[in-house]
C-alpha cells in the first residue's frame, strides 16, 4: 500500500522574544498543532523557552506548556500510524473477500506491509512439512535474486523462534543476535541485501504455523509495538487467505470431480443406450436373414473402424468398413502375414478367457481380436481395426457382435454341410452308381448346374494340408460357378465339370494352390469322358495314378491322365527307390553327360523314340542336321549300349518319357 501522502506543515514561527507572554506562546504552539509541524519544530520552541532567563516568572510554565504540546504532537503521530494501519488492515480484509487468486493476494499484503512499516524489504514463506522448511513465495523490494529463493529450516533462524514460540520476534541487528541458531545460507544473503532490522511474525491456522511474514530495514531499527501488532493482522490475513485458497482450490476439485463422475454417468448412461440400440440393430439384422456382409458393415458402423471375419484359418470371409475411416490395416491382413502367430496367440487367449483382446498394432491402428465360437467348436474370429482403443462397453458391443456373427457362420455352416451332403452324395453316384441311380443322378446334376449327357472331366487332388473337408469349403466358396461340382471323397478332392471348363478349373486352381498350398499337393487330370457310365472306371484308374504321381514325385502340379496311364500300370507298386534306380540304370549316364557338358543327348534320344526311330524327322522336328542326330546318337550308345533289341528300347523310352515330365528325385544321378 503507498504511503499516505504527508499534511503540509506551515513555516515554523519566529523564535520567542524575551518577555515572551504566555498567551503569545500558546498561540504559537496551537498554530504549530494546527499546521502539522514536524516534531523538530516543536523541540526549536522548547529550547527557546528553555534558553530564557530565570527571572521570568512564567519561564516554568511556558515550557510545561510546550512539552504538553510536544506530547500531544507525538499522540496525533500515533494516531495517524494507527489510522495507516487500520487502513491497511481494512483494505486487507476486503482484498481477501473479492479476490480469488492467492499468489496476487499474498503480494498484495506483502507490499502493504512493506509500506506500511516503512521498510527496505518484505518477503513472506509458506511452511513445506515434506521438505520442513518455509519457502519463500512472494518478495517485495529485493536487490538480490537469491532472496525470492530463499528457504529457512524450522529450527533456525528468525522462522525457527517465530515456529517454536508462534510469537512475532523482532531483532535491531540479525547478523550479530545471538538469540538464535544462524543459518550460514541466509546470513550470505541478507549481507547481499544489506540486512540489518528484520521482525518476523507468524501465519497460524488451528494453532498451527502455515508461513511467516518478514519486513527488513538496511540499517538498525526498533519497531514499535503498533508496527508489530500491524505485521501480525497482516499475517493472520495472509494466514487466511492460504486457508481460503486451499479451501476454495479443495471445494473447486471436489466440484471438477462431481462434474467429472456426472460426466462419467452421462456418458455411461449414453454408451448403454448405443449398446442396446446396436443390439436391437444386430439382432433385427440377424432376424430378416441378413448376409454376413451386412453384418460387418453394421458392426464398422457402430464401432466406427474396419472389420473382418476369419474363419478357423485365418481366411477373411466377411469385411466392413466404416464411412470415412481412413485406415488401410484391414486390407493390409495376410492370412499368414508377418503379424499371424500375434493374431493366433491373441485368438487362443480370447478363447480361454471368453473375452476380446488387443492382438497387435500395424500403421498406427490397433487390431483387436475376438474368437467365434459356436456348436462346440470354433467357427472363426473377428478382428476390429481402429486407431485407437475403445471404452469398455464398447468392448462389450463388439464381442456381443461376435455372437451375432457365430449364429451366422454356424447357419453358413449348416447349409454348407446339407450342401455338402448333396454334393456327396452326386459324387458318389457318379463314381459308384448303385441300380436306379442313374436317373436320379441325372436329376441331381441339374441342381447344380452340370449336363451329364455332355463330355466331362474329373480331377482328384490329394493335399498334405489342411485337410480335404476344409479345402472343399473354401473352393466351394472361390469357384462359385454353374456345372462345377466338387468335395471330399475318400479322403481326396474330387472336381467334376464340363468338358470345355477343364481348362478354366485348372488355371483357377493353379492359381489357388500356388497362394495357399505351395508344392504340398499332387493331382491327375482325366481325358474326357461322353457318359455318366464310364465314372467309375475313370475314377478308379485316377486313383490308382494318384499315388503313382507322389511316388514319381510330381508334388505341386495337376498330371494328366493320358500321361500317366502307362505308369500307373507299371509302377503303381513301385516306391521312390525303385523308381530311382530304374532311372539310373536306363538313361543316368546319358542325363549327367548332358548336365555336365550341357549337351542335349537325353533331349535328341526321346525325339528319336517319339519319331519312330526316323533320324531325318528327328532332325527335322529339332531343326538340326540329320548328321547332327546320327553324331548325337552314336554318343548315346558309345554311353549307354546298344537299344536294338525292343525290350531293351521300350525301357528306355520309358525312362526318357519319365524324365521328360520331371520325376526324377534328389537320390538319383538324374537329380
Amino acid at each position: 500500500m503507498p504511503s499516505p501522502a504527508p499534511v503540509p506543515r506551515k513555516r515554523p514561527a519566529a523564535r520567542l522574544p524575551a518577555g515572551t507572554q504566555a498567551g503569545a506562546v500558546a498561540a504559537d504552539l496551537l498554530g504549530l498543532l494546527h499546521g502539522n509541524a514536524a516534531i523538530d519544530d516543536f523541540a526549536a520552541r522548547l529550547a527557546d523557552l528553555e534558553a530564557l532567563p530565570d527571572s521570568l516568572a512564567q519561564k516554568n510554565g511556558l515550557i510545561e506548556l510546550a512539552r504538553m504540546a510536544m506530547a500531544l504532537r507525538n499522540r496525533l503521530e500515533q494516531h495517524e500510524q494507527r489510522e495507516r494501519g487500520m487502513l491497511a488492515v481494512i483494505e486487507s480484509a476486503q482484498d481477501l473477500a473479492g479476490r480469488l487468486d492467492l499468489s496476487e493476494l499474498l503480494k498484495a499484503i506483502v507490499t502493504r506491509a512493506r509500506d506500511l512499516l516503512r521498510a527496505h524489504l518484505c518477503w513472506l514463506t509458506i511452511y513445506d512439512p515434506d521438505g520442513s522448511e518455509f519457502r519463500v513465495v512472494v518478495t517485495e523490494g529485493a536487490i538480490v535474486e537469491r532472496t525470492g529463493r530463499m528457504t529457512a529450516q524450522r529450527k533456525r533462524g528468525v522462522a525457527g523462534v517465530v515456529m517454536s514460540t508462534r510469537l512475532p520476534f523482532s531483532t535491531p541487528d540479525y547478523l550479530h543476535d545471538n538469540r538464535f541458531i544462524h543459518d550460514p545460507e541466509l546470513d550470505d544473503i541478507f549481507r547481499d541485501e544489506g540486512v540489518a532490522a528484520l521482525v518476523g511474525a507468524p501465519l497460524i491456522w488451528d494453532d498451527s504455523v502455515i508461513g511467516l511474514l518478514f519486513v527488513a530495514d538496511r540499517y538498525h531499527r526498533t519497531h514499535t509495538a503498533l508496527n508489530i501488532s500491524i505485521l501480525c493482522t497482516l499475517a493472520t490475513h495472509a494466514a487466511v487467505a492460504i486457508n481460503n485458497a486451499q479451501a476454495f482450490a479443495d471445494a473447486q476439485a471436489a466440484l471438477e470431480k462431481a462434474d467429472q463422475a456426472r460426466a462419467e454417468l452421462e456418458q455411461h448412461a449414453r454408451d448403454v443406450q448405443s449398446a442396446v440400440e446396436a443390439h436391437e440393430r444386430l439382432t433385427m439384422l440377424l432376424a430378416r436373414g441378413a448376409s454376413l456382409g451386412e453384418l460387418c458393415q453394421s458392426i464398422a458402423e457402430l464401432l466406427q473402424g474396419s472389420v473382418l471375419v476369419l474363419d478357423e484359418m485365418h481366411h477373411v470371409v466377411g469385411r466392413g468398413v466404416a464411412s470415412g475411416y481412413d485406415g488401410g490395416a484391414a486390407d493390409a491382413y495376410q492370412p499368414h502375414g508377418p503379424h499371424s502367430a500375434a493374431l493366433t496367440q491373441a485368438l487362443n487367449d480370447s478363447r480361454r478367457a471368453g473375452r476380446s483382446t488387443i492382438a497387435y498394432k500395424s500403421g498406427g491402428e490397433l487390431c483387436r481380436a475376438t474368437a467365434v465360437i459356436g456348436g462346440g467348436g470354433v467357427l472363426g474370429s473377428v478382428l476390429l481395426f481402429r486407431h485407437e482403443d475403445m471404452r469398455d462397453i464398447s468392448i462389450r458391443t463388439f464381442e456381443r457382435s461376435s455372437s451375432v456373427i457365430g449364429v451366422v457362420l454356424l447357419s453358413q455352416e449348416r447349409m454348407e454341410a446339407s450342401r455338402s451332403r448333396d454334393i456327396s452324395e452326386f459324387l458318389q453316384s457318379l463314381i459308384s452308381p448303385r441300380q436306379g441311380e442313374p436317373a436320379l443322378a441325372r436329376g441331381r446334376a441339374e441342381r447344380f448346374g452340370l449336363d451329364i449327357s455332355q463330355p466331362m472331366s474329373l480331377m482328384l487332388v490329394e493335399p498334405d494340408q489342411p485337410g480335404p473337408a476344409f479345402l472343399a469349403r473354401r473352393l466351394r466358396a472361390l469357384f462359385d460357378w454353374p456345372g462345377l461340382v466338387l468335395d471330399e471323397v475318400d479322403g481326396v478332392l474330387a472336381f467334376v465339370c464340363g468338358a470345355a471348363r477343364a481348362g478354366q478349373l485348372l488355371d483357377g486352381f493353379g492359381d489357388f494352390a500356388r497362394r495357399e498350398l505351395g508344392g504340398a499337393y499332387r493331382g491327375v487330370l482325366s481325358r474326357p469322358v461322353h457318359s455318366a457310365a464310364e465314372m467309375p472306371g475313370l475314377y478308379a484308374s485316377l486313383r490308382r495314378a494318384l499315388p503313382v504321381v507322389g511316388r514319381l514325385g510330381m508334388h505341386g502340379r495337376i498330371v494328366a491322365q493320358n500321361e500317366m496311364a502307362l505308369y500307373s500300370a507299371l509302377f503303381e507298386t513301385q516306391d521312390r527307390a525303385s523308381l530311382n534306380l530304374f532311372l539310373d540304370s536306363a538313361i543316368g549316364a546319358v542325363v549327367a553327360h548332358d548336365r555336365k557338358r550341357g549337351s542335349d543327348l537325353a533331349a535328341t534320344l526321346l525325339a528319336y523314340f517319339d519319331n519312330h526311330q526316323n533320324a531325318s524327322v528327328t532332325a527335322s522336328r529339332l531343326g538340326i542336321h540329320v548328321n547332327t542326330v546320327r553324331q548325337r546318337l552314336a554318343s548315346v550308345e558309345s554311353l549307354i549300349g546298344d537299344w536294338g533289341d525292343a525290350r531293351r528300347a521300350l525301357e528306355i523310352h520309358v525312362a526318357l518319357r519319365l524324365w521328360s515330365i520331371g520325376v526324377a528325385g534328389s537320390g538319383s544321378a538324374l537329380g
